[in-house]
């Protein structure tokens, strides 16, 4: 091999080591982000220790950013989870600029962090939220969880739909939902299936004055809690009832089917499929169910 094809071929060997250093996501940030977002699921979380390590990892970022070592969407993306829990404008506008790099490189990203992030850095600078994210409970709520001062002037529920943020009425019912009485609550003090669904009954009457959180999603969410305790027989009873008292939720149907099938009542699954299907006609998973040779 002459000099002059061994240049050649070291230029080549360099500009493919370049592109996949550009084109390939960095772990160590992936790591980061998993790191946050793990702590923050412990049982119990010691705060102070968190903290520290959410400093750390802010800190090494600030040296990647210097190293160039943030490159991808995702890297973008990992780098704007663990800056928006800084507490503090440089962080949080940190947060903004790389979740909107992160969009801008890759549009199929999950939009709602930007939302947030905005949401969360005008918070920081004393001033009223533009989404309807953040939402704070201290002693100026009475202890009650209330969403943070908004300015609804900036942004349409159209936009908010793109963010995947709640429209300023979903948000409404979403703060009554916040100071509810959860299922799981009312199940430990009831620890009767059969006196909860009572309970539940009444509560849905009573509408935006009930105590209780009754809504779809969470009797829903309900329902896959008693599966995962093996209490198949309670989260029959709990999806049937989600399907009385919300009619027209294609999703209720679903659920109940899919945990009929689990059990072996074919024709009963099918049935909720069917009306799923019926009233959602792109849920192609209750579509593919009904479709399978019998």
């Amino acid at each position: 091999m002459n000099k002059k094809i061994q240049f050649l071929t070291f230029l080549l060997l360099l500009l493919a080591v370049k592109t996949f250093s550009q084109t390939h996501d960095n772990p160590e940030l992936q790591k980061m982000a998993d790191d946050d977002q793990n702590a923050r699921k412990a049982d119990r979380i010691n705060w102070k220790t968190l903290s520290r390590e959410d400093s750390l990892r802010r800190v090494r970022i600030f040296v990647l950013l210097k190293e160039d070592q943030v490159k991808t969407a995702k890297d973008n993306f990992n780098s704007g989870i663990v800056f928006q829990h800084g507490g503090d404008t440089i962080s949080s506008g940190m947060a903004v600029k790389s979740f909107e790099k992160a969009l801008k490189m890759d549009p199929s990203l999950d939009r709602w962090w930007y939302a947030a992030a905005v949401d969360r850095d005008l918070m920081y600078r004393k001033k009223p939220q533009i989404y309807g994210t953040q939402f704070i409970k201290d002693k100026t709520t009475n202890s009650k969880w209330a969403r943070y001062k908004m300015d609804t002037s900036k942004i349409t529920d159209e936009q908010r739909k793109y963010y995947s943020v709640e429209t300023l009425k979903e948000q409404e019912q979403k703060e009554r939902e916040m100071n509810q009485t959860s299922l799981n609550d009312a199940y430990a003090s009831e620890n009767s299936i059969d006196k909860l669904i009572t309970l539940i009954k009444a509560e849905h009457k009573k509408g935006i004055q009930s105590s209780y959180n009754t809504s779809e999603n969470e009797i829903n969410n309900f329902g896959y809690r008693l599966v995962g305790d093996s209490k198949i027989t309670d989260a029959l009873k709990i999806f049937k009832l989600n399907t009385q008292l919300y009619p027209e939720a294609w999703n209720t149907y679903d659920s109940y089917g899919e945990i009929l099938l689990k059990t072996g009542q074919k024709k009963e699954a099918l049935e909720n499929y069917k009306k799923s299907l019926e009233l959602n006609p792109e849920n192609e998973n209750a579509r593919k169910i009904i479709n399978e040779p019998k």
